[in-house]
């Protein structure tokens, strides 16, 4: 880059499990929640913001330019740009993405970057010919007319909406849900159904045990607290993320169903990550906007990458980033010291695995001469990851770019990756440096 553009602070709220039924927040709720949090703990006014930058990749009709909103809710005043960003599971960090990129362009100094999404208040949708019959009842002008109509009503089609989350998790064009696109690299890469469920009960273990060393609830080395708690309008506590559970034992997820292919398949919902509400900001500050401010840097994003692949196999989306942003930089998969891929699937991230480890996938896929190698499995996830703590898919980007700091002060490492893959084929990356 053509000069520095540091991360100041960022926190989220919980993540909080869908319960089949809208959840106690709404998208703008938990951005707002998690933004007055984090500006209340910097030595700066909301309104000395350059700009307020949303990734949401379900926002609810009512709240059209979600970013905008968060930014008024928030107190930044009506100056203060407010926009919204959408590349579904990578959508927060595009937020960061774009910040980055105005720092650089100098239009921006001080950017709030971050993602959000309200899943448990996905929409149920009704067919085109359920909506007309609703549109003739309200343009028929008499009893009787509305009476006739309704003597046409196919109680099935009122009683059978569709599922939103379902229809958004769907690939428009290869027509798979995502969980059959882990299912296709499951089978590539010949990954068990034990593999899967070993991983997705360590992803819980990794939670517990960070949930019960305080490490999401305190601050660390100049980072405020990851996790700021949130009340609901009946005053009831949200403080700790609500999915993890203590009894995610490999054996008792080998009891679930497959979901996706039910003859044949082994992702279930055990082993995928689960539908989940949440937020998350990060701060953003040029070198100018710390010197002015007298604001205190924790980490530099280095560098970030984009990258494309086959829809169908969509879960491979950080082998394809994070390798270019790797060879740009001459290193090595364990030349850093932290690795974060979002957990959207245990299949997925073995699958990550799996490729960097293939000599025939790295020269056909990548055009690399051999094997990138083994990921030491010590530096990655090291608190778990979407499986045990949910996947607000606006929010998972920014997340594991302020997790992977986190985890880098904690720990005294220097420098770490944060990847994730993404619906529709494509992946992103981004290389971060403490300081």
């Amino acid at each position: 880059m053509s000069k520095a553009v540091y991360v100041i602070d960022g926190v989220r709220t919980p993540f909080l499990k869908s319960k089949n039924r809208p959840g106690p927040f709404s998208a703008s709720d938990l951005a707002t929640a998690a933004g007055r949090a984090l500006l209340t703990r910097q030595p700066i006014e909301p309104e000395e913001l350059d700009e307020v930058i949303l990734g949401c990749a379900a926002p609810s009709v009512d709240e059209v330019n979600i970013g905008r909103v968060a930014a008024l809710r928030m107190g930044c005043g009506n100056k203060v740009p407010g926009w919204t960003v959408m590349r579904n599971c990578a959508s927060g960090m595009q937020s960061i993405d774009s910040g980055i990129a105005n720092i650089l362009a100098g239009r921006s100094d001080l950017v709030l970057a971050g993602g959000v999404d309200a899943l448990s208040r996905a929409p149920l949708l009704y067919s085109d010919r359920m909506v007309n019959w609703f549109s003739d009842f309200a343009a028929a002008k008499t009893p009787l007319a509305k009476a006739a109509l309704f003597l046409k009503l196919n109680p099935a089609q009122l009683l059978s909406p569709v599922i939103g989350i379902m229809r958004g998790l769907t690939d428009p064009v290869c027509g798979l849900l995502m969980g059959q696109t882990a299912e296709n690299v499951a089978h590539r890469f010949g990954i068990t159904r034990v593999q899967m469920d070993e991983f997705a009960a360590a992803s819980h273990a990794k939670v517990i045990a960070a949930q019960k060393a305080g490490r999401l609830n305190d601050a660390h080395d100049g980072l405020g607290p990851e996790i700021a708690p949130v009340y609901d309008i009946k005053g009831t506590l949200y403080r700790d993320d609500d999915g993890v559970r203590e009894d995610s034992t490999s054996d008792k997820l080998a009891k679930l169903r497959p979901f996706f292919d039910r003859k044949y398949g082994n992702i279930t919902a055990g082993n995928s990550s689960q539908i989940t509400d949440g937020a998350v900001w990060t701060l953003l500050a040029s070198e100018e906007a710390v010197q002015r401010h007298d604001l205190t840097p924790v980490a530099r994003i280095v560098d970030s990458h984009w990258a494309g692949l086959d829809p169908a196999q969509m879960g491979l989306g950080p082998v394809h980033a994070a390798t270019p942003l790797l060879r740009r930089h001459g290193l090595g998969l364990n030349d850093l010291d932290a690795w974060e891929i979002n957990e959207a699937f245990a299949a997925q991230v073995l699958g990550c695995l799996a490729a960097w480890k293939s000599t025939g996938y790295c020269r056909d896929e990548l055009g690399l001469e051999s094997a990138l190698g083994e990921l030491d499995p010590a530096k990655l996830n090291a608190d778990g990851g979407a499986i045990a703590l949910g996947h607000p898919v606006g929010a998972s980007g920014t997340r594991i770019v302020l997790h992977l700091i986190h985890t880098l002060k904690r720990t005294g490492g220097r420098r770490g990756m944060a990847s994730i893959c993404i619906g529709g084929g494509l992946g992103g990356a981004m290389l971060v440096e403490t300081v």
